[in-house]
């Protein structure tokens, strides 16, 4: 019987046009399954019931502050892209990869997703414990692929500081979880419509 030796492992990074277009979403839904699962866990031992953290507020008002936040990234992010060259702003194309094949209502369920397993995690849990600035920190920290970049870094912090402070604002999880989605959703859009009109 072969023996198995740990000095023979080898780990090397892959880029992502070398993981497959399955293996990607896999490791997307996967990451996010993890997410809400530790926010889950960390929101139990706060002694706070994270469904309650879910639960839908009676007003509709926090519709206001997720909309405005939403849109005030979304036109920060497309005057950055304007007049900020592109390989200043690389996330080594991983969002490229994730929305530009996937149909429309495929883009609104990943947003979804990410919304609201990322929102639990870092608004609901770790923001209870640390406030929004050093959760902003560690949401920043979090998102590997802008580090390389201070401009994206500097705007994935400022993004989770608003939507922390919308969540203090509006006192529902759901205001940041809207403006979490809008901007994923609209910006995988940009993305998958970007690339048709460039085949065209």
């Amino acid at each position: 019987m072969k023996k198995f030796d740990l000095r023979n492992i080898r780990v090397r990074q892959l880029s992502v046009d070398e993981i497959d277009d399955r293996m990607l979403l896999v490791n997307l839904y996967v990451t996010q399954a993890i997410t809400i699962i530790i926010g889950l866990v960390w929101a139990l031992f706060q002694r706070s019931n994270p469904f309650l953290l879910l639960q839908f507020p009676d007003s509709l008002s926090f519709l206001w502050w997720g909309l405005g936040l939403g849109a005030a990234v979304i036109a920060v992010d497309l005057l950055i892209s304007r007049w900020v060259p592109e390989e200043a702003t690389d996330d080594g194309g991983i969002n490229e990869r994730i929305f530009k094949n996937r149909p429309v209502w495929h883009i609104a369920v990943i947003s979804l997703v990410v919304a609201i397993c990322e929102e639990l995690l870092f608004r609901g849990a770790v923001q209870h414990s640390f406030g929004p600035y050093w959760t902003s920190i560690i949401f920043a920290a979090i998102h590997v692929r802008y580090l390389k970049h201070w401009i994206p870094t500097g705007l994935v912090f400022s993004i989770s500081y608003g939507l922390g402070w919308i969540y203090i604002q509006s006192g529902t999880l759901w205001a940041p979880i809207v403006a979490h989605f809008l901007v994923d959703f609209i910006m995988g859009l940009i993305i998958r419509f970007r690339r048709e009109q460039t085949e065209q």
